[in-house]
């Protein structure tokens, strides 16, 4: 069933059903890590193999997330979206009943082999569903499901977790998930299923590579990046993998796990690229903020996830905006005013201090909240603006897959910014505090101390620790905006679409 024989009662439906999985699937990226805390307590887990929790599930989605299209062509769309929405409620009921950290990690890989396909999925149906006059509307919803995730996530984890279990986190895709699959079975419409032979020699070598990078990516900071032997050996095999399966893919052309022809379309290779660098702005403003209002400025959790809900609000508006402009003005333009908003918005927090208000918190996500939704849905209609149909499952794993590369990357940038500045910062400042520093005693003096009190090591350690945080979040906030100022020559690559026509 094409586009244009879809009616809107039908498209509706669908669209509750794929976004439905879609939420489900994106909020169970970011709402399991406030629990951690509580599964490595009553799992009797170490730090390092509760981040198997984490770990685990990322890295059984990037391999099989690619793997969208194969799957795809073989069972048809509805058969492995149902399978896909099955598969990912059972191993979340299975999290939440496990008794060791062994059971949830193989349960967490689960989760991940069947939901690496809900997003691309829904984003290909959506795609498939809308005409080109109404696909800007289409990519809002989408984008607003994608986005709420990293935004609401922690939030409603925490909740979770506070008031009733850690497995609840899991426990909460049960029901939503059986929505999702009674509605796909009535409504969803089915393709027609295409012979492809499985690439096992593309498997191996992109699985081997994107494991090796999500693991490296991950665990980097903690293991102090390259002084660790694991990350070096991990980090060449990556490289030599991934170096092989590109070249083995060109050989195999259409019979490799993907086609890499799909590349050709500069929109889609521009927008890829744009959704890989986009992800660093997104998750490392959600990585960075609540660590400094609640570490520095002694908000409370519940308290901080109020502080940071107006970003979610201003993204969600500006995409609802955007559903409607998109098909008026060029979307070249709508994208280069939302990175502009988004710089903004990320400038303004580097002139963030420990005096400032619960107002000077807010405005500032706001503003780039309003640029992040302005960005992602032109960004994402663009991206398929020029793509064959049959090609659409395809490319919607591999946007997602640099999404979630991107956004990995971008992490472990941003940490280790934080990390190693705010070292650098405890450094320099501290070399400063010395007797014979006039201000150093002044200070002092202010606070009925002396040079020689032991009070005041204490109270002057406290100040240098609080002062080099700072230092070290104000630099990670310019790295995010300098990555959204970088984004803007990428725009220009991009060919004009006339999203007016009919499909």
């Amino acid at each position: 069933m094409s586009a244009a024989e879809t009616s809107a009662r039908e498209r509706l439906l669908i669209t509750i059903a794929v976004m439905s999985a879609t939420v489900m699937q994106v909020l169970d990226t970011t709402i399991v890590n406030v629990a951690l805390p509580h599964m490595q307590g009553q799992l009797s887990a170490t730090r390092d193999q509760i981040s198997w929790v984490l770990t685990s599930y990322l890295v059984a989605s990037g391999i099989f997330m690619p793997l969208t299209g194969y799957f795809t062509d073989r069972m048809g769309q509805k058969r492995y979206l149902m399978l896909s929405v099955g598969g990912f409620v059972l191993s979340s009921a299975l999290c939440g009943i496990s008794t060791n950290i062994a059971e949830i990690v193989i349960f967490r890989l689960a989760q991940g082999v069947f939901g690496a396909a809900l997003v691309p999925l829904s984003q290909s149906l959506m795609v498939n569903t809308y005409p080109l006059e109404q696909r800007g509307r289409a990519m809002a919803i989408w984008g607003m499901g994608v986005m709420i995730g990293p935004i609401l996530g922690p939030t409603l984890g925490g909740y979770l977790t506070e008031v009733l279990s850690w497995r609840w986190t899991f426990y909460i895709n049960v029901p939503v998930g059986l929505l999702s699959l009674l509605l796909a079975w009535r409504v969803v419409p089915d393709t027609e299923r295409r012979e492809r032979r499985m690439d096992w020699t593309g498997f191996l070598l992109m699985g081997v590579a994107i494991g090796a990078i999500q693991y490296v990516l991950d665990r980097g900071n903690q293991d102090a990046w390259f002084s660790s032997n694991t990350i070096v050996l991990l980090s060449a095999i990556a490289a030599c993998s991934l170096v092989a399966f590109i070249w083995h893919a060109i050989r195999a052309g259409e019979h490799a796990i993907f086609r890499l022809g799909i590349f050709r379309d500069r929109n889609f290779t521009t927008a890829s690229l744009l959704i890989a660098v986009f992800g660093l702005g997104l998750y490392g403003t959600a990585l960075v903020q609540p660590l400094m209002l609640e570490g520095l400025l002694s908000y409370p959790a519940l308290t901080t996830g109020l502080v940071m809900a107006p970003r979610g609000i201003a993204s969600m508006f500006s995409m609802m905006l955007v559903g409607r402009l998109i098909g008026r003005v060029e979307p070249r333009l709508l994208i280069a005013v939302g990175i502009v908003l988004a710089s903004a918005g990320a400038w303004a927090m580097t002139l963030y201090n420990l005096d400032i208000d619960t107002f000077w918190s807010v405005w500032p996500i706001v503003l780039q909240g309003l640029g992040m939704g302005l960005i992602f849905v032109p960004m994402s209609t663009v991206a398929f603006s020029s793509l064959p149909p049959r090609d659409s499952a395809e490319a919607a794993g591999l946007f997602s897959l640099l999404r979630t590369i991107g956004s990995a990357i971008g992490i472990s940038i941003v940490s280790t910014v934080l990390t190693q500045h705010t070292q650098i910062a405890w450094n320099q400042l501290g070399g400063h505090i010395t007797p014979m520093n006039p201000a150093v005693d002044h200070y002092l003096r202010r606070l009925d101390l002396g040079a020689d009190s032991p009070a005041s090591v204490s109270v002057l350690g406290q100040l240098l620790h609080r002062q080099a945080d700072m230092v070290g979040f104000l630099d990670a906030f310019l790295l995010i905006t300098w990555s959204f100022v970088i984004m803007l020559p990428l725009v220009l690559l991009m060919r004009r679409v006339d999203l007016r026509r009919s499909a």
